[in-house]
């Protein structure tokens, strides 16, 4: 035997004669590293609904409240500048109430706040809710006429929670049919339901990451809240100076670092506009918010403007409407142009992005996880979506006409006042606007000499048809694009 043998064998006989003991590489003490998960406690669920007018709608949200299958800890209803029947309805809900759901016993209270005149409106509500829940762990806002699918803050919950990175998330919105008494409001409800499917289909392609956490049903950190509140210097963390409060709340999240997320599972049926006056004023106050936020300067105090990630979707929106508005009003004018000549030829080309626009409706239809034969219609007979265009484009011209104006405007009066049916017919102005606009290129086009007039055509009708088939390598793209399983 060498001396590494003999060696070797004196070791392992010293250790087998040894009293056993334990060794730190083979019992290991647990190790509470920063990576592993927190323990499971259950969080505290705040839910703050800001409520005007919504004497028609209250019970059934707080309804929905009541029949989730996680119930939130508390609900406070906050009753701002109303003048209906709001708070005695929501009133005769007041108190604790309990339901067991799979063996647990779960309790809500809900409290209702009639805070009178409130001058900051929304926002202002929005701020005391939170106040009130400042101790939860979890804040939930949900408009005073959107009702959550019994699932949705269960669903919410634990999303959020599986990533402390995120901020908050969005719900997926729809609306609901029934809120329609007749074929017009049926229609509008269709075209809403189609802008709704598009933008949420948008937003969870982009890898779930919301431009924008709509105010009508989503939940936030209460960590990343108080962080907005605390670094932005603001008494709360929604702020006035903004049409579209959750826009600028989303886009402060993100300067923070937070993660900004449309939920895939949680769903909600949002109130309807009914009417062109309550439609049109809506979109506009959306349309201008968002273009408020996007011009350079006028946000200088937020990082990233104008060009901050949660408005990438915004730039790409207003282009897409502007390229709509250009296509459809050049078409129609050189029609009428060549026409007028006997210098028009069909061309079956042409019929190739309405075709791209029907199939894009369509599959924008089939990805409604409650779509109806309503749906496929408003799709496949192509005149419904087309005429629904026409008024976005009509918002569309009225956001940026009153925006470059430079008048001080209150959209969110406007917007209560058409709720109300008491609007003036300002949603009519586009039509004033084209009108005007197509009489001066008439009789300007009729004091044209013949030469000048098919130069003008030989330029214009290969520079339009350069623009309609940008716009539709950009539908066949979508088209082309795997949805991934997603449903909206």
């Amino acid at each position: 035997m060498t001396s590494s043998q003999q060696l070797i064998a004196d070791v392992e006989e010293s250790d087998a004669s040894a009293p056993a003991t334990p060794t730190a590489s083979r019992e290991l003490a647990p190790y509470a590293g920063p990576w592993l998960p927190a323990a499971q406690t259950r969080p505290r669920v705040g839910v703050v609904i800001p409520a005007y007018n919504e004497e028609s709608s209250i019970e059934a949200v707080i309804g929905g409240l009541l029949a989730q299958t996680r119930l939130p800890d508390e609900v406070h209803i906050i009753i701002n500048n109303t003048t209906d029947d709001t708070f005695w309805v929501a009133k005769k809900l007041a108190g604790r109430h309990e339901r067991t759901y799979k063996d647990e016993t779960m309790s809500c209270d809900i409290h209702i706040h009639d805070v009178g005149k409130l001058p900051t409106r929304k926002v202002g509500a929005l701020n005391i809710g939170f106040a009130l829940v400042e101790h939860c762990d979890y804040f939930v806002g949900v408009d005073g006429d959107t009702v959550l699918a019994r699932t949705a803050i269960a669903n919410l919950l634990e999303e959020i929670r599986s990533d402390s990175r995120i901020g908050g998330i969005s719900a997926i919105f729809s609306i609901d049919y029934n809120e329609g008494r007749n074929g017009g409001e049926k229609f509008l409800i269709a075209g809403q339901r189609q802008q709704f499917a598009s933008f949420n289909m948008l937003n969870l392609l982009r890898g779930r990451n919301m431009a924008v956490l709509g105010g009508q049903c989503s939940i936030f950190s209460m960590t990343a809240l108080k962080a907005v509140r605390d670094e932005f210097r603001q008494l709360g963390p929604w702020v006035t100076d903004s049409e579209v409060e959750d826009s600028l709340l989303s886009i402060q999240l993100k300067s923070l670092g937070y993660a900004t997320k449309i939920s895939a599972s949680a769903r909600a049926n949002v109130g309807p506009m009914l009417t062109l006056k309550s439609l049109d004023a809506q979109q506009v106050k959306w349309s201008y918010g968002a273009i408020d936020l996007m011009w350079p300067g006028q946000r200088g105090d937020l990082q990233g403007q104008p060009f901050h990630p949660n408005l990438r979707l915004r730039w790409y929106e207003n282009w897409g409407m502007l390229f709509n508005l250009l296509v459809r009003v050049g078409f129609v004018l050189l029609l009428l142009a060549s026409l007028s000549i006997g210098a028009y030829t069909f061309s079956p080309w042409w019929l190739i992005p309405p075709a791209l626009a029907t199939l894009m409706n369509l599959r924008n239809a089939l990805s409604m996880h409650d779509r109806s034969a309503k749906d496929v219609a408003f799709a496949v007979l192509f005149l419904p979506g087309e005429f629904y265009l026409w008024l976005k484009i009509g918002h569309f011209i009225r956001a940026w006409t009153k925006f470059l104006s430079r008048e001080e405007v209150d959209n969110w009066g406007a917007q209560a006042a058409a709720e109300r049916g008491k609007a003036n017919n300002a949603h009519l102005m586009p039509l004033v606007y084209l009108g005007v606009a197509f009489a001066v290129m008439i009789v300007t086009w009729t004091q044209l000499p013949l030469m000048v007039k098919e130069i003008i055509l030989w330029v214009a009708w290969p520079a339009l048809a350069l623009v309609a088939s940008l716009q539709s390598a950009v539908m066949i793209h979508r088209l082309l694009r795997r949805q991934r399983g997603f449903l909206v």
